[in-house]
Protein backbone atom coordinates (compact mmCIF):
# COMPACT_ATOMS: atom_id res chain seq x y z
CA UNK A 1 0.00 0.00 0.00
CA UNK A 2 2.36 2.44 0.99
CA UNK A 3 4.78 1.78 -2.71
CA UNK A 4 1.26 2.29 -4.20
CA UNK A 5 0.86 6.06 -2.43
CA UNK A 6 4.69 6.74 -3.61
CA UNK A 7 3.98 5.97 -7.18
CA UNK A 8 0.88 8.20 -7.18
CA UNK A 9 2.45 11.43 -5.51
CA UNK A 10 5.76 11.01 -6.57
CA UNK A 11 5.88 12.93 -9.93
CA UNK A 12 3.15 15.62 -7.71
CA UNK A 13 6.30 16.17 -4.92
CA UNK A 14 9.19 15.96 -7.32
CA UNK A 15 7.96 16.06 -10.63
CA UNK A 16 9.11 19.56 -12.80
CA UNK A 17 6.92 21.80 -15.00
CA UNK A 18 6.19 19.00 -18.03
CA UNK A 19 5.83 20.29 -21.93
CA UNK A 20 1.66 21.19 -22.74
CA UNK A 21 0.81 19.39 -25.57
CA UNK A 22 1.48 22.56 -28.17
CA UNK A 23 5.21 23.48 -26.88
CA UNK A 24 8.41 22.69 -28.82
CA UNK A 25 9.34 22.79 -31.98
CA UNK A 26 7.66 22.86 -35.28
CA UNK A 27 8.54 22.19 -38.94
CA UNK A 28 5.84 24.16 -40.87
CA UNK A 29 6.04 24.67 -44.96
CA UNK A 30 9.05 26.75 -44.53
CA UNK A 31 10.48 27.05 -41.28
CA UNK A 32 10.87 25.96 -37.92
CA UNK A 33 9.09 27.41 -34.94
CA UNK A 34 9.23 27.24 -31.11
CA UNK A 35 6.13 27.21 -29.54
CA UNK A 36 6.55 27.99 -25.63
CA UNK A 37 4.92 30.27 -22.78
CA UNK A 38 4.95 33.82 -22.85
CA UNK A 39 3.14 35.60 -20.43
CA UNK A 40 0.69 33.12 -19.64
CA UNK A 41 -0.05 32.77 -23.60
CA UNK A 42 1.38 31.05 -26.26
CA UNK A 43 3.28 32.04 -28.39
CA UNK A 44 5.77 30.90 -31.55
CA UNK A 45 9.02 31.96 -32.84
CA UNK A 46 10.09 31.51 -36.29
CA UNK A 47 13.74 30.28 -35.59
CA UNK A 48 14.58 29.23 -38.90
CA UNK A 49 13.43 29.48 -42.13
CA UNK A 50 13.81 26.52 -44.21
CA UNK A 51 12.95 27.06 -48.08
CA UNK A 52 15.83 26.64 -50.18
CA UNK A 53 16.51 28.87 -53.55
CA UNK A 54 15.62 31.73 -51.79
CA UNK A 55 16.57 35.06 -52.24
CA UNK A 56 18.00 35.49 -48.47
CA UNK A 57 18.08 39.23 -48.76
CA UNK A 58 14.93 39.69 -49.44
CA UNK A 59 13.00 36.54 -47.72
CA UNK A 60 14.60 36.31 -44.47
CA UNK A 61 13.11 39.68 -44.11
CA UNK A 62 9.14 40.73 -43.42
CA UNK A 63 8.65 42.70 -46.71
CA UNK A 64 5.01 41.35 -47.36
CA UNK A 65 3.78 42.83 -44.11
CA UNK A 66 1.15 45.75 -44.21
CA UNK A 67 2.88 48.10 -41.98
CA UNK A 68 5.27 49.15 -44.21
CA UNK A 69 7.58 50.12 -40.71
CA UNK A 70 7.92 46.45 -39.82
CA UNK A 71 8.78 45.45 -43.85
CA UNK A 72 12.67 45.80 -42.97
CA UNK A 73 12.61 43.38 -39.57
CA UNK A 74 14.12 40.04 -39.83
CA UNK A 75 11.32 37.26 -40.03
CA UNK A 76 13.50 35.36 -37.46
CA UNK A 77 12.38 35.73 -34.05
CA UNK A 78 8.85 36.97 -34.92
CA UNK A 79 6.13 35.58 -32.99
CA UNK A 80 3.68 34.56 -35.37
CA UNK A 81 0.66 33.98 -32.08
CA UNK A 82 -1.14 35.49 -30.25
CA UNK A 83 -4.10 35.80 -27.86
CA UNK A 84 -3.90 31.75 -27.10
CA UNK A 85 -4.41 31.68 -23.32
CA UNK A 86 -1.58 28.70 -22.43
CA UNK A 87 -2.97 25.83 -22.36
CA UNK A 88 -3.50 23.25 -19.15
CA UNK A 89 -2.42 19.36 -19.83
CA UNK A 90 -3.68 17.41 -22.13
CA UNK A 91 -5.49 20.54 -23.80
CA UNK A 92 -5.69 19.10 -27.51
CA UNK A 93 -7.80 22.08 -28.74
CA UNK A 94 -7.47 26.01 -28.34
CA UNK A 95 -9.71 28.85 -30.14
CA UNK A 96 -9.94 32.26 -30.74
CA UNK A 97 -6.69 33.05 -30.92
CA UNK A 98 -4.53 35.29 -33.98
CA UNK A 99 -1.95 34.22 -36.29
CA UNK A 100 0.09 36.20 -38.15
CA UNK A 101 0.92 35.00 -41.69
CA UNK A 102 4.64 36.46 -43.25
CA UNK A 103 3.64 35.19 -46.58
CA UNK A 104 0.82 37.11 -47.03
CA UNK A 105 1.46 40.18 -44.43
CA UNK A 106 -1.53 39.81 -42.48
CA UNK A 107 -3.09 38.20 -39.31
CA UNK A 108 -5.99 36.57 -38.99
CA UNK A 109 -7.95 34.74 -36.61
CA UNK A 110 -6.83 31.16 -35.46
CA UNK A 111 -7.39 27.73 -34.03
CA UNK A 112 -5.03 25.45 -32.91
CA UNK A 113 -5.58 21.33 -32.80
CA UNK A 114 -2.92 18.39 -31.78
CA UNK A 115 -3.82 15.60 -33.99
CA UNK A 116 -4.23 11.98 -33.37
CA UNK A 117 -0.95 11.58 -35.39
CA UNK A 118 1.14 14.41 -32.98
CA UNK A 119 0.62 17.17 -35.74
CA UNK A 120 -0.38 20.53 -34.88
CA UNK A 121 -3.45 21.88 -37.31
CA UNK A 122 -2.95 25.41 -37.58
CA UNK A 123 -5.93 27.64 -38.98
CA UNK A 124 -6.47 30.88 -39.91
CA UNK A 125 -9.63 32.43 -40.62
CA UNK A 126 -11.10 35.02 -42.18
CA UNK A 127 -14.95 35.85 -42.73
CA UNK A 128 -15.62 32.07 -42.02
CA UNK A 129 -13.25 30.62 -44.38
CA UNK A 130 -10.50 28.78 -43.01
CA UNK A 131 -7.36 27.20 -44.48
CA UNK A 132 -4.78 25.14 -42.34
CA UNK A 133 -1.03 24.24 -42.38
CA UNK A 134 -0.30 21.01 -40.58
CA UNK A 135 2.81 21.08 -38.66
CA UNK A 136 5.03 17.94 -37.70
CA UNK A 137 6.76 18.35 -34.27
CA UNK A 138 10.47 18.06 -34.25
CA UNK A 139 12.55 15.81 -31.73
Amino acid sequence: MLILVFIIFCPLIFGSKNLNLFEGYWQTSSSIVLVKECNQELCAFIEEITIKGIDESKQLLDINNRNKSLRQRPLIGINLLKDFSYPDQNIKTLKNGKIYDPGRGRIFKSNLYILENGNLKVEGCFLRICGHEEWSRLK
